[in-house]
């Protein structure tokens, strides 16, 4: 189990207009993904899918289950 932190930051059209957007979300990996994902350089960029669920019953704050990882290389945005 391997419980991370990963951020995105880019820039998106609203109303017209140019919207620099940046966000930070507590991840969590199990497995082969979790194994995959320690190897993984801070400002490596990555594509990551899986699944939102609340933190926990007293805790709605979302957390990123991770469920399949994809190194993208030649980019460094962030993990």
């Amino acid at each position: 189990m391997l419980n991370f932190r990963i951020g995105h930051s880019s820039e998106q059209i609203e109303a017209d207009l140019p919207r620099k957007v940046e966000v930070e979300l507590a991840a969590v990996a199990l497995g082969n993904t979790a194994m995959l994902l320690k190897g993984a350089q801070i400002g490596e960029q990555v594509r990551l899918n899986g699944f939102l669920a609340a933190k926990s019953a007293e805790s709605k704050q979302p957390v990123l289950h991770v469920n399949t990882i994809e190194f993208v290389e030649g980019m460094n945005h962030g993990i």
